[in-house]
């Protein structure tokens, strides 16, 4: 099977269902901005010490392809089954959120990123994954979209804001803390 179609050279794409948009269609950037962001959680991933976090990484990362997939179907059009998010998605998020947060010092200040290349690439992950709900959330003004993915992503950055923390606090590095000038 050769990967390149041809089909988008005149700049459409193809939403499951058969739907032809733009490439610059809000749902292509929703689903875009997700696959990006399954990127920088395998870069995340890839700088982690416990085979636990790496684990739950790569479930974030299934169940980032499952929202893709969602988002690239016409909601309007396709037939095709495709996986779901659950509530149990969520609620594995918040334990693990939990778990971590036991273990790390009460959160006093703004913490700026950075310090360590897997603290700063965790908050990059963050960054992209706050756009990715922006964004759904956007097209859920106009469009079919499952609340739980909304919901999935906005506990997916609090999830990254934590690990960053644990990250840190793992490699014994110091967080870098905001201090205001205005006072």
């Amino acid at each position: 099977m050769k990967i390149y179609t041809k089909k988008g050279d005149d700049g459409t794409t193809g939403l499951i269902g058969g739907t032809r948009v733009n490439k610059f269609h809000l749902r292509i950037e929703c689903y875009g901005t997700v696959d990006e962001l399954n990127s920088y959680i395998g870069l995340v991933r890839d700088y982690q010490k416990e085979d636990i976090t790496r684990a739950d990484l790569k479930h974030i990362q299934d169940i980032l392809f499952t929202i893709g997939s969602n988002l690239a179907a016409d909601p309007e059009k396709s037939k095709m089954q495709l996986p779901k998010i659950e509530m149990d998605d969520l609620v594995l998020l918040e334990t693990k959120m939990d778990e971590m947060t036991a273990e790390l010092p009460e959160l006093k200040h703004f913490i700026l990123p950075g310090g360590h290349q897997a603290v700063s690439t965790t908050h990059i992950a963050r960054c992209v994954c706050r756009r990715a709900e922006r964004l759904v959330v956007q097209l859920s003004k106009k469009e079919q979209v499952d609340d739980l993915v909304i919901q999935y992503l906005n506990r997916l950055s609090d999830y990254l804001f934590i690990l960053s923390r644990k990250t840190a606090k793992d490699n014994q590095i110091d967080e870098l803390q905001w201090n205001s000038k205005a006072k």
